[in-house]
């Protein structure tokens, strides 16, 4: 018996220690797979809507399985069964932070002069013209009730988005492109001044910033420029240009084909604007391209920045929420420049039924846009 005591000790003890250390390895497995699923939890990215209520089960599933005992299982061994799906987030069209990216956003721009507007503010604007009810809000109600309305927009997006000031605007169409030739054959009627300076007045009065809009028809933008510097030289005065009516090239009558402006085109105005801002000792002016076609807008890598000038590609198409989302990702955020807009047209948008798009909606797109403009 003497003989067997040590050889039974030594058995004892050896599967004493296997015991401990079959205790101590599933703590420490327990403990890792655990951190992993608390890692896990704390990594899935948030999703509101889009979050189904089968993933809400499978979340709360998950996090009540902490409290049962059941065998463990690495995560390199578990099946695709085991392994929970971490749910992407699915953006509609125009909103993805990889798409802008893909295509250059941020844009590297020029550093902001003093006065400037963009991007500290988000400019939201009333555009039209007042001899028609017909050509966008700032015609179709009677001035006291127009601004009254555009208060109430702004208000709306300053709530939405309280970290960015919103300054109201009033576009006006200054030249608007006509169907008929007219006197000097090209297609457009150049407003009296005194419709200008109306306008003018109106936005002063209610603390908003004037745009002068120009429909070319067949005229040249750079012949027609030289006509609104009275009023351009004003620090609270902008400019827009709209490519859909400038017709030169195709000889087409305005509404009957999409018209189309280059870089130079576009070159030459900024660099008229950055004169006025020279010579008159300007904040920078705010310049606005309508855009919402492929061809709107030709060889626009060429489009030069400026620190006297910025630069707002506005997608002004009109139609269902899905159609404009694609314009601004194709025809906005794909041709990158400077800064963005949103055109929202409260009757074209909606009349078969579709809902006007949102301030909420429009703060999901990518880059946000810092322009909005209601006709």
């Amino acid at each position: 018996m003497k003989q067997q005591f040590p050889i039974i000790s030594a058995g004892f003890l050896l599967l004493l220690m296997l015991a401990m250390t079959a205790c101590t390895d599933n703590k420490t497995l327990e403990l890792t797979t655990n951190t992993t699923k608390n890692s896990a939890l704390q990594s899935t990215p948030t999703v509101f809507s889009a979050t189904s209520s089968a993933v809400r089960k499978a979340e709360a599933a998950f996090a009540a399985s902490s409290s049962a005992v059941r065998k463990v299982v690495p995560f390199s061994n578990q099946t695709g069964s085991d392994r929970r799906v971490v749910p992407k987030v699915k953006y509609n069209a125009g909103e993805n932070p990889e798409y802008a990216k893909k295509y250059g956003w941020p844009v590297n721009t020029p550093a902001s002069l003093q006065g400037s507007i963009l991007p500290k503010k988000r400019i939201v604007a009333y555009y039209g013209n007042p001899l028609s009810k017909k050509m966008g809000v700032l015609g179709e109600f009677p001035m006291d009730d127009m601004l009254k309305r555009l208060k109430g927009e702004v208000v709306k997006w300053q709530a939405a988005d309280p970290g960015t000031p919103v300054q109201p605007a009033l576009h006006l169409i200054a030249v608007v492109a006509q169907g008929a030739p007219g006197r000097e054959n090209k297609y457009r009627m150049i407003m009296p001044d005194k419709i200008v300076n109306e306008v003018y007045g109106w936005a002063k009065g209610a603390g908003a910033i004037m745009f002068i809009d120009i429909q070319t028809g067949h005229d040249d933008i750079r012949s027609i420029l030289p006509h609104f510097e009275w009023i351009l030289k004003n620090p609270d005065v902008h400019l827009g240009i709209d490519p859909e009516f400038n017709l030169i090239k195709s000889g087409k009558k305005p509404g009957k084909k999409i018209g189309t402006y280059d870089a130079a085109d576009i070159n030459f105005a900024s660099g008229y604007l950055k004169e006025l801002v020279k010579k008159y000792n300007l904040p920078p002016k705010v310049f606005i391209v309508h855009r919402f076609t492929k061809g709107g807008v030709t060889n626009s890598r060429d489009i030069l920045l400026r620190p006297e000038v910025q630069i707002v590609m506005h997608m002004d198409g009109w139609g269902a929420p899905w159609l404009k989302r694609d314009s601004y990702k194709y025809y906005i955020v794909a041709e990158p420049v400077q800064f963005t807009g949103f055109k929202l047209f409260y009757h074209n948008d909606t009349k078969k039924g579709d809902p006007l798009l949102t301030p909420q909606d429009l703060l999901r797109l990518n880059p946000k846009p810092l322009y909005i403009q209601y006709q």
